[in-house]
């Protein structure tokens, strides 16, 4: 069996007439997620590694619009969708690979 180490990938894109482009893959599950709420008005999601940080927040970091409600639910969805995917592949991995991921952790 391929041991899987746990890594974070990030890019840079800069194309000539373009916005650069940064991509960035948290391929772990030593992720840091939380979720908070600056002096009272301005909420932010925020995913963390050793390598990266990843944050999001309201447009321009002011009050909560109806574009950034729409965002919120769409990021909520999504992650309803990815817990949900976790679930049903991990139920279906064979009961060795189940004990070897347990014991790594």
């Amino acid at each position: 069996m391929t041991l899987l180490v746990p890594y974070t990938y990030v890019t840079l894109s800069l194309g000539s007439a373009r916005t650069p482009r940064l991509g960035v893959s948290f391929h772990t599950s030593e992720v840091d997620v939380r979720a908070r709420v600056i002096d009272g008005r301005c909420p932010y999601l925020a995913f963390s590694t050793p390598e990266a940080n990843v944050s999001i927040s309201t447009t321009g970091g002011g009050p909560v619009t109806d574009a950034d409600m729409t965002l919120a639910r769409e990021i909520f969805n999504a992650a309803a969708r990815y817990l949900a995917d976790c679930e049903r592949l991990h139920a279906d991995q064979p009961a060795t690979r189940k004990a070897t991921d347990q014991t790594a952790a």
